[in-house]
């Protein structure tokens, strides 16, 4: 963009400025409204409680995410950072150590499947995964402004957008309206080596590698790569085990 200005034009806003209105302008009306809803509470009813640790390391990060997977299929959840400490903590700011891009279906919300909880997990869901410049400007929103270390790409076992992708590519009917979109996204990760169900089940894990790649070779996210400040991670989720394993 032309940074010349006329003489009558208003100045503009500084890099620090602008990064600083983004970190804090999503959070000031919350921060408004907690702030009457706390007043009206007893302190007493509000007990401290420690903040737990914050991982800071692409490795720090996947061992929480994998501690908490193996949480959540264990029956063992710790429901964890819902305390009225952490809830007011938010108010101010928010540090959360992962952006999961995950599917849109109801059975894999990332928050339960990892066993997180509030500020945790920065999630970004979309049919099948897919990307457009809504989603990646949101993965960047959350690498670039809040310097999350590890964004992980996570699709799952039975994924009905890979599913309707598959069935449009076989019969060349198209699907309704906005659904083609999607469809037209997924359909080169289609793996055509393999039938039936198999193909599905295959195509779920190509388009995995696909997005995350397409991630991967994004300019800004792949500095911070290089500079061992961030992984971007392929998995998935199994609906029959509830276990999440990265795929290669």
């Amino acid at each position: 963009m032309n940074s010349d200005r006329g003489a009558g034009s208003k100045p503009a806003i500084s890099t620090f400025a602008r990064r600083a209105l983004l970190r804090t302008g999503l959070t000031g009306a919350a921060a408004l409204g907690a702030a009457a809803t706390l007043a009206a509470t007893p302190a007493s009813a509000a007990p401290a409680a420690p903040l737990r640790h914050r991982p800071g390391t692409p490795e720090e990060a996947l061992r929480e995410l994998a501690a908490g997977n193996l949480r959540w299929r264990t029956y063992r959840e710790r429901h964890p950072d819902e305390s009225p400490a952490v809830r007011q903590s938010l108010t101010s700011g928010q540090h959360p150590f992962a952006v999961v891009l995950g599917c849109i279906d109801s059975r894999v919300p990332p928050e339960l499947v990892f066993d997180q909880g509030l500020g945790d997990l920065m999630t970004v869901r979309s049919a099948g995964e897919v990307l457009d410049e809504a989603v990646l400007g949101s993965v960047a929103y959350g690498v670039l402004e809040l310097d999350i270390p590890l964004v992980l790409v996570l699709g799952h076992q039975s994924c009905g957008a890979v599913k309707a992708a598959v069935q449009a590519d076989l019969t060349g009917e198209p699907l309704p309206a906005h659904i083609q979109y999607i469809a037209d996204q997924i359909a080169p990760n289609i793996d055509r080596t393999k039938e039936g169900d198999a193909r599905v089940d295959s195509t779920i894990d190509a388009n995995v590698r696909a997005v995350r790649a397409r991630l991967a070779a994004e300019p800004d996210l792949a500095a911070k790569v290089n500079e061992g400040r961030l992984a971007i991670v392929g998995a998935r989720y199994e609906l029959d085990t509830q276990r999440v394993h990265r795929v290669a």
